[in-house]
């Protein structure tokens, strides 16, 4: 049994060496630029969950590197959430700093016992508006983020939006920034649009002594290496108890996050990703994260798209951003300080125009009011709640969708063959939506003494539609007439209580599938 388990996980572990990056100057550069982004976004995490700003730069580093060399999406960033940070701020407050990193390895634990079950799969059955509803809703987000750049210290507390000459300043560089990674690539694509656009904003920004807020202004990142460090949590029950309901939650929202990054990624660059392998690297870079005083985290959907954006496609380039934040930390922490936030803020909002779907607005009109709806409803929900409960909601919806306006494609035509026998002939799928359907074609009191109910066209798909075909036999044995019933697969008549006995047997005709039972199990 133990051999068996070896050789089911063997593939989810194994690394892929063949995948080196051939593009290794693209992904380095790009590695550069994502660590620039990585180092604000980390430390705004890090205040959101309550915690030292450190503690989400060693997070952007330690997840990066590890997703990149484990994960199961080569070119995807990973790194410190907001997603996650919002969850995590209600454990910090309530129990403290010790209880995060233990939440963060139980975390990481669930993570890898889904890659190992083989559950990353699931992710294919997210429908397409559902995806485009989390891309849009994404969007949105990142772009409410970035406002928050325009914004300081009322000195009381509270904040409030830059005004007058400030403001204008902002908004130059910010435009700034955006035209440079717009026009640049016509020119030349020897270095990163969003890397050169950074530089050249800051080196401009410096040499004229204009002020504007930098990095340093949000806090220092000077720090040293991190060391390793058992959460101080009593081993016990209630500690159990309190870290397991937010680990759940946070190693769900991870997993939703990093697979549908990874659907989008794999859109974007014609390549397929590995759902497994990635939960598995998630999970191994939040154990390790939570055992040397990091936040934890998930994929990145904006540095991720920057990272491709700028030509970034193998493992080097996200190996190149954790290391790169690394050395930030420990080397040029000065030098990082001094970048403006408007730079930042212009690449980001660059991340938002290439991010968002702005075919859909276009589709909208086009496609079934069912998928308008569910567009619609996961971006305002992804905005509104979280990532992980507007998918589900997204999921759901579409779902009963699907079961409504398949209900109603079960269709029976009646005839009466030259013998004197009622002939049902059905066509489309009976399930527990198109039951109720199914039962009201058929009217025992006014059929003739013999009818045949012919399932050729049909699919017989969950227990549901086996009891409703019991129900209509029922009808038929209680007004005395003579059923039966033809074409239907041999674990259809093993599960037929009552009508087992009606079934016409035909080897040459009758289908072979299986019903959605646990009966036989």
């Amino acid at each position: 049994m133990f051999a068996q388990l070896l050789e089911r996980i063997r593939p989810i572990f194994r690394l892929d060496v063949s995948a080196a990056p051939a593009n290794a100057k693209n992904d380095l550069l790009s590695g550069l630029t994502v660590a620039l982004a990585l180092v604000p976004e980390a430390v705004a995490f890090a205040f959101v969950a309550g915690v030292e700003p450190l503690v989400g730069l060693y997070s952007a580093f330690m997840v990066s590197i590890i997703t990149a060399v484990v994960g199961g999406r080569p070119g995807m960033i990973s790194g410190a959430t907001g997603a996650l940070a919002v969850v995590m701020v209600a454990l910090v407050l309530e129990h403290g700093i010790e209880y995060l990193f233990a939440t963060v390895v139980l975390m990481g634990l669930i993570q890898i016992t889904v890659g190992v079950l083989r559950l990353g799969k699931f992710i294919r059955m997210v429908p397409h508006p559902v995806m485009l509803g989390f891309v849009n809703g994404l969007a949105i987000v990142i772009f409410l983020a970035q406002l928050k750049s325009f914004q300081v210290s009322d000195g009381a507390g509270g904040s409030q939006w830059l005004a007058g000459q400030q403001l204008y300043i902002m908004l130059a560089l910010v435009a700034l920034t955006m035209a440079i990674i717009h026009w640049l690539p016509k020119l030349t694509k020897a270095i990163p649009s969003a890397l050169a656009a950074i530089l050249l904003v800051s080196v401009l920004v410096i040499a004229l002594g204009v002020q504007s807020r930098t990095v340093g202004d949000m806090a220092s990142i000077a720090g040293g290496l991190p060391a390793f460090h058992i959460p101080s949590v009593p081993l016990n029950w209630e500690t159990f108890t309190i870290i397991t309901p937010y680990a759940v939650i946070l190693a769900a929202i991870g997993l939703i996050e990093s697979l549908l990054t990874m659907s989008l990624i794999d859109e974007l660059t014609q390549t397929r990703g590995r759902g497994n392998r990635e939960c598995v690297g998630q999970g191994s870079a939040n154990i390790v994260t939570g055992f040397f005083g990091g936040m934890g985290g998930c994929a990145m959907v904006g540095q991720s798209m920057i990272n491709v954006k700028s030509g970034g496609r193998g493992r080097l380039s996200g190996i190149t951003a954790g290391f790169m934040v690394l050395m930030f930390i420990l080397f040029a922490s000065s030098l990082i300080e001094m970048i403006p936030i408007a730079a930042l803020t212009g690449v980001m909002f660059m991340v938002v125009i290439g991010t968002f779907e702005w075919s859909s607005f276009r589709i909208l009109s086009k496609i079934p009011r069912a998928d308008a709806f569910v567009l619609v409803l996961v971006s305002g929900m992804t905005v509104a709640t979280d990532l992980a409960i507007a998918v589900v909601c997204g999921v759901i919806v579409s779902a009963l969708a699907f079961a409504w306006e398949h209900a109603r494609q079960v269709r029976a035509h009646a005839y009466v063959d030259d013998t004197g026998t009622k002939v049902y002939e059905l066509d489309g799928p009976l399930f527990f939506a198109s039951t109720g359907r199914f039962l009201d074609h058929f009217k025992p009191d006014n059929d003739p003494e013999r009818v045949v109910i012919d399932f050729y066209g049909s699919r017989v798909m969950d227990h549901s539609a086996i009891e409703a075909i019991d129900t209509v036999a029922s009808r038929y044995i209680q007004a005395g007439k003579e059923l039966k019933l033809r074409h239907l697969s041999q674990e259809c008549r093993n599960l037929l209580n009552k009508a087992g006995d009606l079934v016409e047997v035909n080897l040459d005709k009758d289908p072979k599938y299986w019903v959605a039972d646990d009966k036989l199990a």
